[in-house]
């Protein structure tokens, strides 16, 4: 079981890092609609809101209280976030509230955080993750009906049906793991680890795909790069499954991981900044690009941590 501690670190570090991903999941769906679909388009708006306040009321918790290592993995925010919200706000006139970024980037750590029990902080952290379980699940449930529309022709967006799927699979994590946390569950045995390394190995894949999709065909350097990648964490996400099986150690699983996470999340950073600098031809939103860049070292963190 969670000491009320543990809860409350382990419970702002998740929704410091899901909240976010999930406004910017908002946001790609709101950007990715035709004029025909604008009902849509303020549905996803309106998401986007409530998690952009549900972040602003994490934040206001989180000061002082998360661990070093979440502080400084750049998983909450990297260097390029905020020029990346400006840059993709340019491009969509769809909004966004960049004050959230700054305050992200100013939180304070504290290392092996363990205070005297404060009952109100555990409380309102167990309001936070109630309000963040049921926003998610409204947003799983609008994803879920746009891929049904887009598979059935019935709805046209400029989203791969992959990455609406790869956007929902990620919201049920993040509602799985709040709904843990309200019961004080542990989630860090073997198999929870290795059920994390299966989950984000494919997610990495997936990015890797729809990079090498997005990306001009005239950028045949990063296209084949970006393919490699994909093939790789193929193998990695299979190979998961294996020690699922125990063919694999695990050991020799997580090494191999985090060696490939730390090169697609290098490559990520350059084509971020490449992005920005205008030197790469695709229809890749910036935001996008940092996106999964904080998706990396969220991962590289994880597979970090394997043993401590």
């Amino acid at each position: 079981m969670l000491s009320s501690a543990e809860f409350i670190q382990y419970s702002l570090e998740l929704n410091l890092f899901f909240a976010r991903i999930m406004k910017e999941h908002s946001f790609f769906i709101e950007g990715g609609f035709t004029p025909r679909d604008s009902n849509l388009a303020q549905q996803a708006d309106g998401f986007k809101l409530q998690f952009e306040a549900l972040l602003a009321d994490t934040i206001a918790l989180s000061d002082g209280i998360i661990s070093p290592d979440v502080a400084m993995s750049g998983e909450i925010v990297t260097q390029y976030t905020f020029e990346a919200e400006c840059a993709s706000q340019f491009y969509t006139g769809v909004s966004l509230n960049s004050r959230l970024t700054q305050a992200e980037a100013g939180l304070g750590a504290t290392p092996d955080f363990a205070p005297a029990p404060v009952p109100e902080l555990e409380q309102q952290v167990l309001e936070l993750n109630d309000r963040a379980i049921a926003l998610t699940s409204a947003l799983i449930d609008f994803k879920d009906t746009l891929l049904n529309a887009v598979l059935s022709c019935r709805l046209f967006t400029v989203n791969f049906p992959l990455l609406i799927d790869h956007i929902t699979r990620e919201a049920r994590l993040y509602r799985c793991m709040l709904a843990g946390f309200q019961n004080h569950e542990r989630m860090d045995s073997p198999r929870d680890f290795l059920e994390q390394q299966i989950f984000w190995n494919r997610i990495m894949n997936e990015h890797a795909l729809f990079i090498r999709g997005l990306l001009d065909p005239t950028e045949q350097e990063l296209i084949t790069n970006a393919n490699n990648f994909g093939n790789e964490f193929n193998l990695l996400t299979q190979e998961s499954a294996a020690a699922m099986d125990r063919t694999i150690p695990l050991p020799q699983l997580t090494a191999q991981s985090l060696d490939a996470t730390v090169r697609i999340r290098d490559f990520k950073a350059t084509g971020t900044k490449g992005l920005l600098e205008c030197r790469i031809r695709s229809i890749i939103l910036p935001l996008l690009a940092d996106h999964t860049l904080r998706e990396a070292n969220h991962f590289i963190r994880l597979l970090s941590s394997c043993g401590r």
